[in-house]
């Protein structure tokens, strides 16, 4: 055992630092200082008349409830003519989706068709490669980010009529 160990075993039980807990630093007792008391606010003295009162308006009790409220307040509150327009918007998103979806299959589908229908059409080569090569490995991407492009912009030309629709 090294001499820099911090306990000392005796009979196989550790004894603390003989050091711990003694001051060897002498420290000066800490003073007080008393706090001075808050002041004292005086009162403010109550004004000799009470102050007008006045009305708050904020909005004329007269105007009736606009269409644009009445319509945001249908699809907060999802009522059965709320969840219809929810329901119409989503109906045309779908059927953009599936008629962009059926025009990519009928591209790609068409391509294998084309070939197997006209061997002439398939033999032809560019630049020593099958046609048939280039158009199914190329032409795939183009026509599916356009499909993408496409679908995008008619999902957000739809919600803006929904948009629309529900402010006017």
């Amino acid at each position: 055992m090294s001499g820099d160990d911090f306990y000392r075993r005796v009979d196989g039980v550790r004894e603390p630092d003989p050091t711990l807990g003694k001051n060897y630093v002498h420290h000066e007792p800490a003073r007080v200082e008393r706090v001075p008391p808050a002041p004292v606010e005086p009162k403010p003295e109550p004004p000799a008349k009470p102050p007008k009162r006045q009305r708050v308006v904020l909005a004329d009790p007269r105007s009736r409830s606009t269409p644009t409220l009445r319509a945001r307040v249908e699809l907060e509150e999802q009522t059965s003519w709320g969840t219809l327009l929810v329901d119409d918007l989503v109906k045309r998103q779908l059927r953009a989706g599936l008629v962009l979806t059926a025009l990519v299959v009928l591209v790609l589908g068409g391509l294998p068709l084309a070939f197997y229908l006209s061997p002439a059409f398939a033999g032809l080569r560019v630049i020593g490669v099958p046609l048939a090569w280039l158009l199914l490995a190329i032409l795939p991407f183009p026509l599916l980010l356009l499909a993408g492009l496409t679908y995008n912009r008619l999902a957000e030309r739809h919600e803006r009529d929904f948009v629309d629709m529900i402010e006017n």
